[in-house]
């Protein structure tokens, strides 16, 4: 006979908490085997692929797409053969695209053994330990380990021993007590406990919905914001005599649109704050003309060596940033504020700030600083495939030194950039305008655009953010002095 398994949501790294389902990639019945894509979900930094850690057949998705599911609650459910029922993905096999050991990831699922109903008598003694436990495997994040913990045996005490009898009268057995059910724990005077997170009951407590008279379509039947949204508009809020009802008032024409903040956009937000209240943002801008450096890009294209790949305004700006960060290391480091140190690094992951569906990302390329020009352009435009489709890895998004943010794409001329965090500066680079320029002594229309360095002061003074962007500008402006100072 089959056995149902369950596979729970897992930490995929970096502390993962919660995770939203995109997609699944598998129906109830169908058949799937060991390494199979079941699922896509999103964290806080990427989209990832869980493979299925099981030969068998899907029982039950127990959440829906679209849904935000804490780490460790069953996502779905197989009926696995007995012959079946260790198979499990093994560590040769990565869950995600990441700086974590393949080791972390061993296995993938934990089986769910349902719990065993207590005995009405004593409890026997326990058996002795075999002399090898096999080690039962674990996903990274949840699961049990060995020698797991147990229920300790009850203490006989005079309350509960039986009274001793000489000589009964009658030889009946005695009565049984009949169990009584258990109740769910009172909040208050007819009012029991229900399974929400924190921002549902919020929500319910300003739209004035009784959460203990909704029924949750959620996970283990907990209620979601859909329940309370359908309860509020349906005008079953459910209010007791003793809760006041919310003043109702009436929209405004065109109404208003709620967008759930969660995944990238979410991780997007926190780190933008921690960056801009923690370090001390100082911004510098710089109009230069660019005509030589927009003249390079054509002949670029028309090497060999580019055939293949897009050549863009942005490589020559990422080149420029790179021989900068050569010429002035300081402004390639970061703050360390437990150790209050600086911390310089002789590499460069440069990062290119990318606009996406899903949010703001910055994937970046991995040690920039020994690529080639025509190696730099290949991996700049695998960059942005890869961003563009969603598929974006940890490992993609983490580690990085410096930033690039390409806002002209916008049609804006610059703006006032937000460090990423643990970098000391970032460069945005602005739409390339024709204007009317003062070259060789004579008015004439060039190719102009701006640039905006933002750095953090504790780390690089004023001196030093001025002379970088004074080199990157003189170098977009005469691309030779690339090749002179690189």
């Amino acid at each position: 006979m089959p056995s149902r398994k369950h596979f729970k949501l897992p930490d995929v790294g970096e502390g993962l908490t919660e995770a939203d389902i995109v997609k699944w990639h598998v129906q109830a019945g169908d058949t799937v085997e060991v390494h199979q894509t079941i699922v896509e979900i999103e964290t806080a930094k990427a989209v990832v692929e869980l493979p299925c850690p099981y030969d068998g057949v899907v029982a039950e998705l127990l959440v829906d797409e679209g849904e935000t599911v804490d780490v460790g609650i069953p996502i779905i459910s197989f009926d696995v053969s007995a012959g079946d029922e260790t198979s499990v993905v093994g560590g040769e096999t990565s869950v995600v695209g990441g700086d974590k050991d393949p080791e972390s990831y061993q296995n993938l699922a934990q089986p769910e053994t349902p719990a065993q109903p207590a005995a009405a008598a004593a409890p026997a003694p326990e058996p002795a330990a075999p002399a090898a436990e096999k080690r039962q495997p674990v996903l990274v994040g949840y699961g049990v380990k060995p020698g797991a913990t147990r229920r300790r045996p009850r203490k006989a005490t005079s309350q509960s021993a039986a009274p001793v009898r000489t000589a009964p009268a009658k030889s009946e057995p005695e009565p049984k007590p009949e169990p009584k059910p258990v109740a769910p724990v009172p909040l208050a005077p007819g009012r029991v406990a229900v399974l929400a997170k924190p921002p549902v009951r919020k929500l319910a407590k300003d739209l004035g919905v009784d959460l203990t008279a909704l029924t949750g379509s959620g996970p283990q039947g907990s209620i979601t914001r859909d329940d309370v949204q359908t309860a509020a508009d349906t005008g079953t809020t459910g209010l007791t005599a003793w809760e006041p009802a919310v003043r109702q008032v009436a929209p405004r024409a065109g109404g208003e649109e709620r967008i759930a903040v969660k995944g990238v956009r979410k991780h997007t937000a926190a780190a933008m704050v921690r960056s801009a209240f923690t370090a001390p943002h100082v911004t510098e801008f710089l109009q230069i003309d660019v005509t030589e450096t927009m003249a390079a890009v054509p002949r670029l294209r028309s090497l060999p060596d580019f055939a293949d790949v897009k050549v863009s305004p942005l490589l020559l700006v990422a080149r420029a940033l790179l021989t900068a960060v050569r010429r002035y290391p300081m402004v390639n480091a970061t703050w360390d504020e437990q150790a209050q140190e600086i911390v310089v690094k002789h590499y460069v992951n440069l990062g290119i700030a990318a606009a996406t569906d899903r949010g703001l990302i910055v994937p970046n390329v991995k040690d920039a600083h020994e690529l080639s020009l025509s190696e730099l352009a290949t991996a700049l435009q695998q960059l942005a495939e890869t961003a563009r489709a969603g598929k974006a890895q940890p490992a993609d998004l983490s580690g990085g030194t410096i930033t690039i943010t390409n806002v002209g794409v916008f049609g804006v001329d610059t703006g006032t950039p937000i460090l990423t965090p643990g970098e000391v500066a970032i460069l945005a680079f602005g739409q390339v305008r024709d204007m009317p320029w003062v070259h060789e002594g004579e008015i004439k229309v060039r190719k102009v655009t701006t640039l905006a360095l933002s750095f953090d002061h504790r780390v690089v003074d004023g001196e030093l953010g001025s002379a970088v962007l004074r080199d990157i500008g003189a170098m977009l402006e005469d691309p030779l002095r690339m090749l002179a100072w690189s």
